[in-house]
């Protein structure tokens, strides 16, 4: 990569996206100017505060094959202390997934069933957090492992009282012994992350086990608790589409940042976007204080403090974190665009991809650097 940069001509890097691309950024920053402009819905890029990398232990797989890692209790701390405080990506993929859930209801009051609905975050439970916003009965993130005893006994609480039950899981869910609920694939994704799969399905199967079919036939809601319960899985909707005015203006404010960062000379670091004075600021972070003690970037947790296990949804500390995201993160032709949905023109044109404007313009360069005819 360095030498075909360098016969481009290309003098410094600006890299969009979360954790992953930022450890794949540290090799290219010895050889070139290189900053990060961030891009993640999972919003776990960056520290909830500053000394969180140097709570991580490891420990060496069996064979050799790699580390295991896992991170000590964190403390608590105040908001402003939070280093990259949510990243372009998130609040389109909170907007996307609330409202998935808000729909889905309807189908789970009128039926009388049990809707788990599935959301992304890998090992962050961020975009779950965010789904409080559809008003989902419970949320289940991954960092705060729940009983599935006490889980099934709320659940069949909220049926007693209003005949059905919205739920909210995240896919890198655990139980109280910190087993992955989902299935875990052996293989990866593009970015080189374990494939999670099931982790909702993995609930309906717990929740069909300890409430069982007699409760729904005696109730007369079902047949048996797996015709009660449903599973549905927001996927790749959350991360796709126009985005909201909160994640256009971000990121374009992000990239002019990391833009800046290259022209005076700063190898190595990372755009950021701060909270401090109860609105947002850019600032900037270099890469080696993302570091734990053993060179590698973590994906930041959502931390504990945001969610009340007790009561399956935001804390208290939660509820003002996503306040100020949220607060003003709509615009006015967030629903203006939505207007240009049936124009009839979409029946007649095809669409037209960008890729075929930038297959136009690549330059295909062969082994002495010369462009290939």
């Amino acid at each position: 990569m360095v030498d075909r940069l360098g016969r481009l001509g290309i003098e410094g890097l600006v890299c969009i996206g979360g954790d992953g691309t930022l450890n794949g950024m540290q090799a290219l920053s010895q050889s070139l100017p290189v900053v990060l402009a961030p891009k993640t819905i999972d919003n776990d890029l960056g520290l909830n505060y500053r000394e969180e990398p140097n709570e991580y232990e490891r420990r060496e797989v069996d064979g050799g094959r790699g580390y295991v890692y896992w991170k000590r209790p964190a403390r608590a701390f105040a908001l402003e202390e939070m280093i990259n405080y949510v990243t372009p990506g998130y609040a389109t993929a909170v907007y996307v997934s609330a409202y998935g859930v808000q729909r889905i209801r309807t189908t789970a009051e009128s039926h009388r069933r049990i809707a788990i609905v599935e959301v992304m975050g890998r090992d962050c439970g961020m975009i779950a957090l965010g789904t409080a916003y559809g008003q989902p009965d419970v949320i289940l993130p991954p960092e705060v492992p729940f009983d599935p005893d006490r889980l099934a006994e709320r659940v069949q609480g909220l049926l007693d009282t209003q005949k059905h039950a919205v739920i909210v899981v995240s896919e890198g869910l655990v139980d109280t012994f910190g087993h992955v609920l989902g299935d875990v694939k052996a293989s990866t994704d593009p970015a080189g992350n374990v494939v999670y799969t099931g982790a909702a399905e993995a609930v309906k199967r717990l929740l069909a086990d300890r409430i069982g079919d007699e409760y729904f036939r005696r109730s007369r809601r079902n047949d048996s608790a797996d015709a009660a319960i449903f599973v549905r899985k927001v996927g790749h909707t959350q991360r796709g589409g126009r985005p909201i005015q909160f994640d256009r203006f971000y990121a374009s404010q992000l990239g002019g940042k990391a833009v800046e960062l290259l022209a005076q000379g700063y190898y190595d670091c990372v755009a950021t976007l701060q909270y401090c004075d109860r609105g947002f600021a850019l600032d900037e972070i270099p890469s080696n204080q993302l570091l734990d003690r053993w060179g590698k970037i973590h994906a930041r947790p959502m931390s504990p403090t945001f969610y009340d296990a007790e009561r399956y949804q935001p804390s208290a500390l939660g509820v003002e974190y996503l306040h100020s995201i949220f607060e003003n993160a709509l615009g006015a032709d967030d629903t203006e665009s939505i207007r240009g949905l049936f124009d009839t023109g979409h029946l007649t044109r095809p669409y037209y991809s960008v890729n075929v404007d930038i297959a136009k313009r690549i330059r295909r360069l062969d082994g002495s650097g010369l462009p290939v005819a």
